[in-house]
Formats: structure tokens, C-alpha cells, sequence
């Protein structure tokens, strides 16, 4: 019995060879779990599910043996990818997710995120996401061409790019503790698992006198990482 948590695969068609490694963990790993849960920015980039992306549709093929094997797959909303809808999800198989969703894992109540609503201390990106999650900004985007979506996209990504880079302290881009604690507080969970920060770690949380913790999941930018949870052992391991 073993439960899967993967995030930040970041696909895209410059990296074949990590939709080549992603690939091998469904075919070989993921259709054995009890279920598979993806928690955000799975692509790169997602301007739309009628944009018609060749990433996606290979996607979708290495999803075909999960799908077969009636695994459940469950996908969260990233910062890259957070105009993915019902219908790519439909035809990759997973159901969608809100970004704070609390299951019961083997009897241990645990609080999923993606993880960037945690980084509170990144004024200017709290701001930006703030505009981009409304309803209104997704359907006035969603209506424009895909020439013009995909030029937005391009000019979101150098942004972000040039704001890491230019940004003197790095911290910011972390999560800020007091985030952490009201999150879990909020939720009544004692465990929080997230991706995002491409920080992966097991950190210790004190909540009220209480010993909780945050686990903070892998990128896929080199080899992949993964997550596996079941009722006797949780490890978080590199696939490479």
C-alpha cells in the first residue's frame, strides 16, 4: 500500500528526456500505488486546454497505462499551470483538486498544497497571483488567440526569470513560517505536504507545543523525485 506525491515536472518541449523519465514512473511504479497525486505546475507553461499542445498530448499517452489500470490520479493547480481544466483533465485521467485540500492518509490527516500562497513575503508575486487566479482575468485571457496567449506566457516566464535573478534576497521566495503554521492550524492537520520552492526537505514544525511536519517535494528539472507514503514507511527520494 503506497500512496504517490509528485509536483514541479515543469514538462516542456526543451526536456524530452524528462517526459521519457515520467514515462517509466507511471509504467512502472505509479500503476502499482494505491494513487498518484500531482501537486502542480506539471507543465511549463498552460495557455488553455484548447491550445492544442504537443507536450500535453504526450502527456496524455504516458498517462494511458494509469488510466487502464483504474488508478486514481489527483491534480492541484501550480503557479505554471493553473489554466489547466476539466477537459485536459478528463482525457488524462485525473480529477482536480482545490490548492488546500486535506485527505486522510493511512489515518493521518495531511494538508496538500502547492505551495506558492505560502510564500507571503514575495509582495510582488502575491500581487500577480492574486490577478491571474480571479475568474474575470482567466476569461478574458481565455478568449484571446493562442498566438496571443503563447506570447503572454513567453513574457510571464521571462519575468519570473528576471525577478529570481534580480531579487536580493532569496528568502522571499520561501515560505514564510507564520504562513505554514496558520495553514496547518487552519486545516487541524499536523502533517503539510507541498511542492514549489524546488527545496525538497523534511522539516520538523512546532504548532501549540506539538511536533508537525512539512514536506516539501522534489522538481523535475534533472531526474524527478517522488514522494511515497503508505501506512508503515514515508520516503522521499530522487527517481534518478
Amino acid at each position: 500500500m503506497t500512496t504517490l506525491f509528485i509536483s514541479d515536472l515543469h514538462l516542456d518541449p526543451s526536456r524530452p528526456e524528462i517526459i521519457a523519465i515520467f514515462r517509466r514512473f507511471i509504467a512502472d511504479e505509479a500503476v502499482n500505488a494505491d494513487a498518484l497525486y500531482i501537486l502542480g505546475d506539471l507543465f511549463e507553461a498552460w495557455i488553455g486546454d484548447d491550445a492544442d499542445d504537443e507536450t500535453g498530448k504526450q502527456f496524455v499517452d504516458a498517462m494511458r497505462p494509469l488510466r487502464e489500470a483504474r488508478k486514481p490520479c489527483f491534480y492541484m493547480h501550480g503557479n505554471r499551470d493553473f489554466l489547466l481544466g476539466e477537459r485536459f483533465a478528463r482525457e488524462s485521467g485525473m480529477t482536480l483538486l482545490p490548492d488546500l485540500s486535506v485527505i486522510n492518509l493511512y489515518g493521518t490527516p495531511t494538508l496538500l498544497m502547492h505551495g506558492d500562497s505560502l510564500c507571503t513575503d514575495d509582495a510582488a508575486y502575491q500581487a500577480f497571483r492574486k490577478q491571474v487566479r480571479s475568474a474575470e482575468w482567466q476569461r478574458q485571457f481565455l478568449s484571446q488567440g493562442i498566438d496571443k496567449r503563447q506570447a503572454f506566457a513567453a513574457q510571464a516566464r521571462s519575468e519570473s526569470q528576471r525577478h529570481t535573478r534580480d531579487s536580493s534576497n532569496t528568502a522571499i521566495m520561501d515560505v514564510n513560517q507564520q504562513a505554514v503554521e496558520a495553514a496547518m492550524k487552519s486545516a487541524k492537520v499536523r502533517r503539510l505536504i507541498h511542492g514549489h520552492t524546488h527545496r525538497p526537505a523534511r522539516h520538523r514544525v512546532n504548532i501549540d507545543n506539538q511536533t508537525c511536519e512539512r514536506i516539501v517535494l522534489n522538481d523535475w528539472y534533472e531526474s524527478g523525485g517522488v514522494l511515497r507514503d503508505g501506512p508503515d514507511r514515508i520516503e522521499l527520494s530522487d527517481l534518478g
